[in-house]
């Protein structure tokens, strides 16, 4: 089927990577003029690492592997906090030809146990904290050999795996297109998938976004509320910074909003990746910090569309725009974005030079300006499968696109306005309603933290939306209140026949609202 109006974007062009190649030796090799300087601080504890001890370390971890007798290829999981060992973990697996698997830190036992027997990992790296979350395990599944812990020094640590490392330069004899890592699904729509990807993929996203769009240099200080097993966070800790010998500050808790003002106060970052429900958190925050405090040049979000009305409120408090995008698992990092000096908040902003994006109806033609479809992506950067799902890799990537199960449409001007997951969007009364613009239009109200929007059949069948909101504190709003709210801004049909108060809206560990506990509640 011949589509005519994809958005071809033609610089810069795709880079040309050497099939002899590893991902971890050449973001290593980037730095290595530049031994001296800090790679990595760790806020909580104030620990730092050098790119020359980065890289040192890195290659003793590796040599431990083979030396351990943990071939090339084989697939290992790390369930590690954001500590100063993770990057040596990642990047030292990768050297040594292993597959790390980099594991969502705040799941269950029960999601933990499909993981490690989906991915059949032999060797579990994980931090001492998370160690009852896997305790059940133990001894429960076959192909897992070993275990080994972050965040001690006993002679089953990761610690000890590097002192006890030769400093030998040894790189596995990857090539471009080896499985170089692998990264499970949020879980936003269900269960987790594991997401494979090449070891090309990685340096594609650091120069095709992270310099191109983000302006990412030397001189910068980085700060990633998305933690590194998330793929936002692990392009933005971990390989952006590394792709131009930038620092990065680790926070190994949870950010709360306390806790990522007092990262931005005293590590002064120039880069704040952020997600809109944190960018939220923050603007509700009586104690935030003022602009004079904060050294923040630019701001990121992706994971959900950034709400209009929370983007103007921090260019208008910060003076720094928040330039929103929408990546993917799939797709590893942000494909689609708003450019600093172009932010038209409202819209996820314009393709990012060396992907392709088009809107494809649910007839299958592509749709014309304004008209609203499934988004999908053709880029350098896109995941080879989901492991051990052979029905959802063939929907998902379909040939050289990916789907990206999103709504959008797109203006005149190359602006992609967000519509809400394909499964999230309503027919009221035979029209499509995005649940993320009565959503959007709830948020603007001056009582809103949060909200989430599903459909609801009534009493005669027929689907209506119904809001969930979560109110700032100390804040008051009655259902009639929020519905006359919508009712002056969207068409009629549009707003919320019902309204729960509700303390706080179900999420993914990476702030994704998880829509689909609200629908299976709603239909309880």
């Amino acid at each position: 089927m011949h589509l005519s109006h994809a958005d071809h974007s033609t610089s810069p062009p795709r880079l040309e990577i050497p099939r002899d190649y590893n991902a971890a030796h050449d973001l290593l090799q980037r730095n290595a003029a530049r031994p001296d300087k800090v790679a990595y601080i760790d806020a909580a504890t104030g620990q730092q690492l050098t790119y020359g001890e980065l890289a040192d370390q890195a290659h003793r971890f590796a040599s431990t592997l083979r030396q351990r007798g943990i071939a090339p290829e084989t697939r290992v999981m790390v369930a590690m906090l954001d500590t100063l060992e993770w990057p040596v973990v990642f990047l030292g697996s990768i050297l040594a030809g292993v597959v790390p698997i980099a594991a969502n830190t705040l799941l269950t036992t029960k999601d933990f146990d499909f993981m490690l027997r989906d991915s059949r990992a032999q060797v579990l790296f994980v931090s001492k904290p998370l160690l009852p979350t896997f305790e059940p395990l133990i001894g429960r599944i076959s192909t897992l050999q070993q275990m080994v812990i972050a965040g001690e020094t006993g002679p089953n640590s990761v610690a000890h795996m590097i002192a006890s490392g030769q400093p030998d330069a040894e790189v596995a004899g990857t090539c471009s297109d080896d499985t170089c890592f692998w990264l499970y699904s949020s879980g936003s729509t269900g269960m987790p998938k594991g997401t494979v990807h090449l070891h090309s993929h990685l340096v594609q996203t650091a120069e095709l976004y992270g310099r191109a769009i983000l302006g990412i240099r030397e001189d910068d200080v980085v700060y990633s509320a998305a933690k590194l097993f998330f793929a936002y966070g692990l392009g933005n800790a971990l390989t952006f910074p590394m792709s131009v010998g930038a620092t990065t500050v680790l926070l190994p808790n949870r950010p709360t909003p306390a806790d990522v003002f007092g990262v931005l106060k005293k590590y002064q970052p120039t880069i704040f990746y952020g997600v809109p429900t944190l960018y939220a958190a923050l603007l509700a925050d009586p104690n935030r910090p003022k602009k004079s405090e904060l050294k923040v040049r630019v701001c990121t979000s992706a994971g959900e569309a950034l709400p209009e009305e929370i983007g103007k409120r921090w260019t208008s408090e910060y003076g720094t725009e928040i330039l929103d995008g929408i990546g993917s698992t799939e797709m590893l990092h942000i494909f689609l974005s708003n450019r600093p000096g172009q932010v038209r908040y409202g819209t996820t902003g314009q393709a990012v030079p060396g992907y392709e994006l088009r809107i494809v109806g649910d007839d299958g033609r592509e749709c014309g300006a304004g008209e609203i479809g499934e988004l999908q992506i053709h880029g350098p950067s896109a995941a080879i499968m989901y492991w051990n799902n052979r029905a959802k890799t063939k929907s998902t990537f379909a040939g050289d696109w990916t789907r990206s199960g999103d709504k959008y449409t797109r203006d005149a001007d190359g602006y992609y306005t967000y519509g809400g997951r394909s499964d999230d969007m309503l027919k009221v009364g035979g029209i499509y309603v995005s649940p993320f613009e009565v959503e959007a239009c709830l948020m603007t109200h001056d009582a809103v933290l949060e909200v989430a929007v599903i459909g609801v059949s009534d009493q005669d069948g027929l689907v209506k939306p119904k809001a969930y909101v979560v109110l700032k504190s100390g804040r008051q709003a009655s259902a009639d209140d929020l519905q006359a709210h919508v009712k002056t801004r969207l068409a009629p049909y549009k707003y919320p026949r019902w309204i729960a108060f509700v303390p706080e809206l179900p999420k993914t560990a990476t702030g994704k609202i998880q829509r689909f506990k609200l629908r299976a509640q709603a239909a309880a």
